[in-house]
């Protein structure tokens, strides 16, 4: 079998056809170069030279060898420099999971980020609740999630990305349209919304809690788990509902939101995970790329991006 070497010294010789220049141009002597042509000839059992005092020339094997020889050196030239890339975290894979409310919102900033910093990482996107992006993170399939909260004990490393307000959603002729911003006192003895507490835990436990802080008991109507039925049910004159900020990106037509104002606040948190010692580089290149961003440090804040029509916001758990 034929060595890289080889190939090199026949690819120098076959363009300069002159073993003098081929060496120089290999930063070598000319015995160790026509030793290395000997060698490529014997594993090859071709003659791929003639060689005189005063000419060299390619026979028929060495001129149908010669264009071989350069793709295969291209091909080891590429799979080392992919290779590098990928160590060095420029180039490779990264599965993200994400809940579908992030989608909406944090996820797009997070994608432009990855791709004006690393154009080399292909983004497998995996869209799930919180639970199976958790499961993902165990067992390998995932290497990094959006999601809301983490349970007590859990043993992933995360982020905080940047915090949405929470807003109220109003059928858009309702009286307290007429206000900017609004407080939980304002939803005293109204119908509204709820969020299921097996179907969407975090919110139910969010909304639940800033509510019963302000000593406001709201009459419940509906229990849902999907946002873009929660304001559905808006739109219908059902109640009004305790959204994120993102949930005005669905465009839901006849939905007002007005921000709600908490004392304390309680902005709706986002984060990313992943497991301490997941060896992807392209997972440490981007934790990397995000903390050197304009970053939550900094008070980075992502755009939320407007939708022209009504899509999934679900099960956020």
């Amino acid at each position: 079998m034929f060595e890289f070497s080889q190939l090199r010294c026949f690819v120098a010789v076959a363009e300069e056809l002159h073993f003098g220049r081929a060496a120089a141009r290999l930063n070598m002597t000319q015995p160790p170069l026509s030793r290395q042509i000997q060698l490529l000839e014997h594993a090859l059992e071709a003659r791929l030279l003639e060689r005189s005092s005063r000419v060299v020339r390619l026979t028929p094997a060495g001129r149908a060898f010669l264009p071989e020889a350069r793709r295969i050196l291209r091909l080891s030239e590429s799979a080392a420099s992919w290779t590098r890339r990928v160590w060095r975290g420029e180039a490779g894979t990264l599965r993200l999971g994400f809940t579908a409310a992030s989608g909406y919102s944090r996820m797009p900033a997070l994608l432009d980020l990855l791709r004006r910093q690393l154009p080399g990482i292909d983004v497998v996107l995996r869209e799930m609740v919180t639970h199976a992006q958790l499961e993902g993170l165990d067992s390998g399939t995932l290497d990094v999630g959006l999601l809301r909260a983490l349970p007590p004990g859990a043993r992933h490393a995360s982020l905080p990305l940047a915090p949405e307000a929470m807003m109220v959603a109003l059928q858009r002729d309702d009286p307290l349209c007429l206000r900017e911003v609004l407080a939980p006192a304002n939803l005293v003895d109204r119908d509204l919304i709820g969020y299921s507490p097996d179907a969407s835990k975090y919110f139910f436990e969010l909304t639940s809690g800033i509510l019963d802080r302000a000593g406001v008991r709201p009459n419940v109507v509906q229990q849902v788990g999907q946002i873009h039925t929660m304001l559905a049910l808006v739109a219908a004159g059902f109640g009004a509902a305790l959204v994120p900020e993102s949930a005005a990106c669905l465009g839901m037509e006849g939905v007002a939101f007005r921000k709600l104002v908490a004392d304390p606040a309680e902005p709706v948190e986002l984060m990313m995970v992943w497991l301490p010692g997941n060896e992807n580089p392209a997972l440490a290149a981007f934790i990397e790329a995000y903390r050197n961003a304009s970053g939550p440090a900094a008070g980075w804040t992502a755009p939320l991006r407007q939708a022209s029509a009504a899509s999934s916001l679900s099960d956020e758990r």
